[in-house]
C-alpha cells in the first residue's frame, strides 16, 4: 500500500474513555515527524470525582477546561509553523463532559465561563472520532491499568459513549471522520495502521465513515 502525505495542519482525535486516541497520535507523529499534543491527565480531582466525593465533578471540570485552554492556545502558536500537530481530544470534549457530569447550578456557572474561552481556540483541519463498544473500552482501560480509571463503571461508559454519538451525530465545524476501532488494532498490526492512515489522508470535507475490517481482540 501506497503511504500518502496528509493534507492536514491541525488533526484532533476523539472518543470516550479508553478508545485509543493517544495511542494513534503517539504513531502518527512518528510517521509524519508531527507534535504531538497530549491532554493532561494528572488532575488532582480524578480520585475524588471516581469515588463519588461531593464537589469534586466541578472541581474536575474546571481544572480539564483550563488545562486544554491552555494547550489549545499553544496549538495557536504552532500553526504558525509547518509541523503537523496531533492532538488527542479537541476543546469541545470538555462540554460533553460537563454535561454528562455537572448539575444544574454547577452547570449556569460553568456555561459563563466556557463560551469566553471558545472564542479563542482554534478549530482543527480534521477531527477524527474513534468509537467502540462498551466490552472493548473496558477491557482497553483494564489493559493500561491506571489506577485512578479502575472505580470507572460501564453505565459511566455507556453514557459517555452515547453523548459522544449523539455529538457527533450533529458536529459540522469541520471535516469528520468516523472510525469504528472494534475490530483492528493499529498499535501492533502494521497492516491496520497503514489502512487507516490511508483512510485518514483520503478524509475532505463532511462526514465520512469507516469500518474497517480488522482481526477481532484489538
Amino acid at each position: 500500500m501506497t503511504i500518502r502525505k496528509l493534507p492536514f495542519r491541525h488533526i484532533a482525535i476523539e472518543g470516550p474513555i479508553g478508545v485509543g486516541k493517544t495511542s494513534l497520535v503517539q504513531l502518527l507523529a512518528d510517521r509524519f515527524e508531527g507534535v504531538m499534543v497530549l491532554e493532561d491527565i494528572t488532575n488532582p480531582f480524578l480520585p475524588a470525582f471516581y469515588e463519588g466525593r461531593p464537589g469534586a465533578a466541578f472541581q474536575v471540570q474546571i481544572y480539564f477546561l483550563l488545562s486544554r485552554f491552555q494547550q489549545q492556545r499553544e496549538i495557536a502558536q504552532m500553526n504558525l509553523f509547518q509541523r503537523l500537530v496531533l492532538a488527542d481530544y479537541s476543546f469541545p470534549k470538555d462540554r460533553i463532559f460537563a454535561y454528562l457530569n455537572l448539575d444544574d447550578t454547577d452547570l449556569r456557572i460553568y456555561e459563563k465561563l466556557y463560551p469566553v474561552l471558545e472564542h479563542e481556540v482554534p478549530k482543527p483541519d480534521l477531527v477524527i472520532y474513534m468509537q467502540a463498544s462498551v466490552s472493548v473500552l473496558l477491557e482497553r482501560i483494564r489493559k493500561r491499568a491506571r489506577d485512578f480509571e479502575s472505580e470507572i463503571e460501564p453505565a459511566y461508559l455507556e453514557r459517555l459513549s452515547e453523548a459522544y454519538s449523539y455529538y457527533f451525530f450533529h458536529y459540522r465545524d469541520t471535516p469528520l471522520l468516523v472510525i469504528n476501532t472494534d475490530d483492528i488494532d493499529f498499535v501492533n498490526r502494521p497492516a491496520d495502521f497503514d489502512a487507516l492512515v490511508d483512510q485518514i489522508a483520503r478524509s475532505r470535507k463532511g462526514t465520512q465513515m469507516y469500518v474497517p475490517k480488522g482481526a477481532p481482540g484489538v
